[in-house]
Parts: C-alpha cells; sequence; structure tokens
C-alpha cells in the first residue's frame, strides 16, 4: 500500500515568459525562495549584496542572475531550466527568453510544458510580448495559462488597474486557443498573493499562484485514448541468463498499454498481444504516458526502432505528405524546394519542402501568403513531402505523435520545429 513516504509525487512543467522588467527573475526568485529551495549561503549571499547596492530589500532576481549575464555578453541564448518543490508537487520551470528574437527559444522550453505562466507590469498593461507570449503558446497547445498580473503594489494595488487588463486578455483570448485561463494580480518583490494571500488585495477572492500550480489538473491533459508507443530501442541482452529475452523499450507517447492487448506494429501491420510490460527490473500491469517501459510480444514479429505500436483498430496516419505550422530556427530562410533531415517521434526521413502556404504575423495573427519563404523565429504553414511514411496525429489530439524536428543534412543542426495540422 502506498504511504506517504513512498507515494510518488505528481510532476508539473511550466513555463515562464514576459517582457524584460516585468519581474520574471524575481518571481522565480520568489518561489525558490519560499518553498525553501535555495541554499542559507545563496540567500545570505543575495541579501549582501542587495545590501551593498544600497537596496532596502532583498534583490531576488540575483537568484537567477546567471541567464541575465548570458544576455549582457551577447552569448546565444537558451532555456533556463530550474527544478523546486513543494510537499504537494515536483516542478520544472522554463525560464523563456522574452525578446522577439528568441521566439525559438520559447517555443522550445514550451513545447513539454503542462502551464503557461505570462507575466505582465500592472503599470504597463498588455502589450505586444504579452500578445505573442500568448499566441506562441496557444500554438504550442499548452493546455493551461496564467496571466500573472505583477507589481500592484506600484499602482496601489488597484482593482480597477486589474479588470481593465483582465478584460482586455480575456477578450484577446477568444481569438485563441486556450482551454484553461487564470488571471492572478500579485507582486513579485513584496510577495503578495505568490505563496501568501495578500492582505493589501482584499477584493481578489481567487487563489494564489502557489496554491493554483500546486492543485491545477494535469493528469487529464494527456491523451489516454489511443495508445502511441514509438519504439527507440530493441533490447537484446546478451547474458546467458536472459539470452532468450526480446523487448522494445521506449517513452508511451498516448494511451494506455496493458499485458494481454492484441496491437498492431506500424508500418509492417504485423499484429500480436503484449506478454509483458516491464520497467526496469520489475514487470507491471499497465504503462501510459509518459512511462518509459520495455514491451515485451508473444509473437516472434520483426520490430526495429522507428516503428509504432498501437491498437489493431486505433493506429496513426501514415502519410508522406505532411502539413504543419513550422517554427524556423535559423538565419538561412526557408525556402521551397529545399530539402531537409526530419525525426518524428523515433523515426527519422528526408523531406522537400513543397509549399509555404502563408506566414503568421504572431502579433496580429494575419496570415501573410504573399511571403513564400520563413525567416529566422517565424512561425508559418507549410507542406512537406517525406521520403518514409511517418505515422502521425494532428498536434491538437497529441503533442508527440503531432511534433517533429527539422535538421540541416550537412551541419545537423536543428533548424525548425513542426506541429502537425489535423
Amino acid at each position: 500500500m502506498a504511504t506517504a513516504q513512498n507515494k510518488p509525487m505528481d510532476l508539473l512543467r511550466f513555463a515562464t515568459a514576459g517582457s524584460v522588467d516585468d519581474g520574471k527573475s524575481t518571481l522565480i526568485g520568489r518561489l525558490l525562495l519560499d518553498s525553501k529551495s535555495i541554499f542559507e549561503d545563496q540567500l545570505e549571499a543575495v541579501e549582501a549584496t542587495s545590501e551593498a547596492k544600497g537596496y532596502d530589500y532583498t534583490d531576488l532576481a540575483l537568484l537567477t542572475d546567471g541567464l541575465r549575464s548570458e544576455r549582457e555578453q551577447g552569448i546565444t541564448i537558451d532555456v533556463a531550466y530550474r527544478y523546486f518543490a513543494t510537499p504537494a508537487r515536483k516542478f520544472i520551470i522554463a525560464d523563456t527568453p522574452g525578446h522577439v528574437q528568441y521566439t525559438r527559444n520559447m517555443v522550445t522550453g514550451a513545447s513539454t510544458a503542462d502551464l503557461g505562466l505570462v507575466l505582465v507590469d500592472a503599470r504597463q498593461g498588455l502589450t505586444e510580448q504579452s500578445r505573442r507570449h500568448a499566441l506562441i503558446l496557444s500554438l504550442l497547445r499548452v493546455p493551461h495559462l496564467v496571466l500573472a498580473v505583477n507589481k500592484m503594489d506600484l499602482v496601489d494595488f488597484s482593482q480597477e488597474v486589474f479588470d481593465k487588463i483582465h478584460a482586455e486578455f480575456t477578450q484577446f483570448a477568444t481569438k485563441l486557443n486556450i482551454p484553461d485561463l487564470q488571471v492572478i494580480p500579485i507582486s513579485a518583490l513584496a510577495g503578495d498573493n505568490v505563496v501568501n494571500r495578500s492582505e493589501n488585495m482584499g477584493w481578489y477572492q481567487g487563489p494564489t499562484l502557489m496554491h493554483h500550480l500546486e492543485h491545477v489538473h494535469v493528469a487529464s491533459d494527456r491523451d489516454l485514448i489511443d495508445a502511441r508507443f514509438p519504439v527507440q530501442y530493441v533490447v537484446r541482452p546478451k547474458s546467458d541468463e536472459f539470452h532468450d529475452y526480446r523487448g522494445y523499450g521506449g517513452q508511451v507517447a498516448g494511451g494506455v498499454l496493458k499485458q494481454g492487448d492484441e496491437v498492431v506494429v506500424l508500418p509492417s501491420g504485423m499484429t500480436s498481444k503484449i506478454a509483458g510490460i516491464d520497467l526496469f527490473d520489475k514487470e507491471i500491469d499497465m504503462a501510459f504516458p509518459p512511462m518509459s517501459v520495455t514491451i515485451r510480444l508473444e509473437d516472434d514479429v520483426d520490430v526495429s526502432r522507428g516503428d509504432m505500436i498501437a491498437r489493431v483498430n486505433n493506429a496513426p496516419t501514415a502519410t508522406q505528405d505532411i502539413d504543419a505550422m513550422v517554427c524556423w530556427m535559423t538565419t538561412a530562410p526557408l525556402l521551397p524546394k529545399a530539402k531537409l533531415a526530419i525525426k518524428h517521434t523515433t523515426r527519422n526521413g528526408r523531406v522537400m519542402v513543397k509549399d509555404i502556404q502563408y506566414r503568421l504575423d504572431v502579433n496580429t495573427l494575419h496570415r501573410d501568403q504573399e511571403t513564400k519563404q520563413l525567416g529566422v523565429n517565424e512561425i508559418g504553414r507549410v507542406q512537406l513531402r517525406c521520403t518514409v511514411p511517418l505515422l502521425v496525429d494532428p498536434y491538437s489530439k497529441n503533442r508527440t505523435t503531432g511534433s517533429f524536428i527539422l535538421i540541416d543534412e550537412t551541419t545537423g543542426v536543428t533548424v525548425g520545429a513542426g506541429m502537425i495540422n489535423g
């Protein structure tokens, strides 16, 4: 029987986004501090530095200044991942840069997020950046979005200011695909409504940010209906003890797989039944996303890396023609007739760009059909032709089997990320 000591903790991945000086670093510092996820000597160093600078407060942004230093040095900015936990849940923060030139990095950080946290400065209200961040999170099908209206202390904790931003953003969000939206007034510097409820905003009756992060329900966001198991590795131990063992390792991308289930191996179409599911050194009854397991089949069928195990009457679409939204990530533009390598789940192939239908203006949602190329950090709808059949679902249905990356064959550099349209 599971006890409080051995029960696995739930994990929430969330991505933060915000313009410069919206208080993102301070907010992350506040979450780390109030969840007791920093060492005493770190806090003492921050307090000493704050005092040396003449501040009459602890500058929590200093806890995340490593990334800021990278910006000042002009280094290529990547996503910074930070980890902390409370008694209720474990968290992974993808701290994504907010500048328009770092759109590709935001796409990277938000692609695996369960929740997107967009900060706005209460004094500035909604900006072009705020709308752009919300749109990208919507395109990436991040199921939960929090708009944190920060620096409420600098507008005298005004309900009128908050209500105006709330109404404006809610109206904008109706144009997007955002299933769950929460708007919270906070002061990251003072800690109002971050972990503890603010005495200065008695008019706000919603949850604090930490309470929402701890209790937002994400288990049902994953597709537990359509079984998808991309095979990553064929497990054949060389020891005499397991000389007859043959399993297929990988991460469950969708559905629930159980011993005895009738399955089909794609693209060959061969059918079998699941003989067993192994997790490390023990056998388990079932597997579901995002578990990494080894599946054994009753029949000795031909299965190799890049194949996919699915249910007989519920299989993904096998196609060589891909219609997708692509975020382009390199300075050389994407042009029709371009040839690239593609990686989709565990399957590799080569593609040619058949057509670029339009470039999406992420600020206005306008579809520019005149432009027949994509520049760095631009997003557009692209038609691709692949050399091998890919086993795909729409991105709106499954974020794993509905996504892919494009790779420059010459350099091996990832140059694009795609989301397959339904």
